[in-house]
């Protein structure tokens, strides 16, 4: 397995205070094994990386293929929360934000994550003279956001490539056989891609949700399952000695009850990592935001966001700890040169030779000991290998079982999401007036 390193030596706890933590989180992870625990019919996504359908698997790639091979050049993702952000994240994790076209097989946009009129026209006005596919992502295909954008974008396919030509370039990935989405794929012809029933949004990156996309954008999706199947058989040993994805929630759950702090944010140093950040806030705030219990969710990228929130993180009020997520070895590794004496105007020669990643780590050392030593601010160490496909499967599958763990051992059911039904109720009875 691609290597991921937890560190709690600047968190103020110490392996001791985690593992008095044992007894309790062997007994709730043999009742997740179990299907014994709250919530248990939406656990599927725990045992998922091994129970793939290779056959669904092989038909994404080879409609991936078909798409690349008849020149289209934009898949349109339509969808909102777990069905975008985690595609966002993959896509830029493994990419980075700026992919050359030698490594993008198709590029992806995203529509349907908002109402707002000017980005959904922009969208639609950014691909009226390209060719392009829609992946519309919904269990049920009633949330407003998705069905108003793919409602655009299907009159607009329709009317360049003909109604008849169009079902050819729509995917629907939504319920096996039941909502709205379901019925019209199934009238119109659509190729349907299924999400498990007991696997909710925010857990299905690895489903047809994200495997599809990514397998269009040119990712090797059976390199991220390879590394979500060997991180799943770590992570979901019951042993806390061994397991640092449930450590990490023991930690987490210390600092929050006994330290009394509200807020962790998670931080990275790399800028591709942006919406793998959006992912994990997430999965956490609608996991264990309930009951009023949880941890505020927050996130910030590093050195950019130093500039901007290390004050407050630094000298403000306490109460947030960081988890800092870094790369043990970059896409790319650009060295400073060194120029002639007279032309060392910017002066910074003292450091050529050295690496950006190597200036990188060593600001990222400087403001772990800033935070936690003067600042008193815990700090939790991640550091994963690279940014390949087969780590992106793993990191998935770490923060998916931490945070299961977490809920349950903040005695909540990590896999409902009560609340958000209400602005959507309110929403609907002023739209139906």
């Amino acid at each position: 397995m691609k290597e991921i390193k937890i560190n709690f030596d600047k968190s103020g706890l110490n392996l001791k205070d985690i593992l008095t933590y044992s007894d309790k989180v062997e007994k709730i992870s043999d009742k997740m094994e179990s299907f014994e625990t709250e919530g248990s019919e939406f656990l599927g996504w725990k045992d998922l990386p091994n129970n793939i359908n290779n056959q669904e698997l092989n038909q994404m790639e080879e409609e991936a293929k078909r798409l690349q091979k008849e020149g289209i050049e934009i898949l349109v993702v339509i969808g909102i929360g777990g069905s975008y952000l985690g595609v966002k994240a993959g896509m830029d994790f493994v990419l980075g934000e700026y992919p050359d076209k030698n490594s993008q097989k198709m590029e992806l946009i995203f529509a349907g994550d908002s109402i707002s009129s000017t980005s959904l026209f922009q969208k639609l006005k950014y691909v009226e003279n390209k060719k392009f596919a829609i992946n519309v992502i919904s269990k049920s295909g009633t949330t407003l956001e998705p069905s108003i954008a793919f409602r655009m974008f299907k009159k607009m396919l329709e009317d360049k490539v003909g109604k008849n030509n169009a079902k050819d370039y729509i995917f629907a990935t939504t319920s096996y056989s039941k909502g709205i989405l379901t019925e019209l794929a199934d009238k119109e012809g659509y190729t349907k891609f299924i999400i498990p029933e007991d696997v909710g949004g925010r857990f299905s990156v690895l489903t047809p949700v994200g495997l599809f996309p990514f397998a269009c954008v040119g990712l090797n999706i059976k390199k991220i399952i390879a590394g979500a199947q060997k991180a799943n058989e770590i992570y979901s040993s019951n042993n806390l000695s061994i397991n640092d994805a449930y450590k990490y929630a023991v930690a987490r759950y210390i600092l929050h009850k006994t330290k009394k702090l509200g807020v962790e944010m998670l931080v990275s140093y790399e800028p591709n990592h942006r919406y793998f950040l959006e992912w994990w806030k997430q999965l956490f705030g609608e996991s264990e935001g309930k009951d009023e219990k949880g941890l505020l969710p927050h996130s910030a990228i590093f050195t950019t966001d130093l500039h901007s929130l290390g004050q407050f993180i630094q000298d403000g009020s306490k109460i947030l700890f960081e988890t800092v997520i870094t790369v043990k070895n970059p896409k790319n590794n650009l060295k400073i040169f060194e120029l002639p004496k007279e032309e060392d105007l910017d002066k910074l020669n003292y450091l050529s030779g050295r690496t950006v990643h190597e200036i990188n780590n060593i600001a990222f050392e400087a403001t772990i000991d800033a935070h936690a030593l003067i600042g008193k601010v815990p700090n939790i160490h991640i550091l994963i290998e690279d940014f390949s496909e087969e780590t992106f499967g793993s990191i998935v599958v770490f923060f998916e079982r931490a945070v299961a763990m977490s809920g349950y051992l903040l005695k909540i059911n990590p896999f409902n999401q009560p609340g958000v039904e209400v602005y959507k109720t309110n929403m609907f009875k002023t739209l139906k007036k």
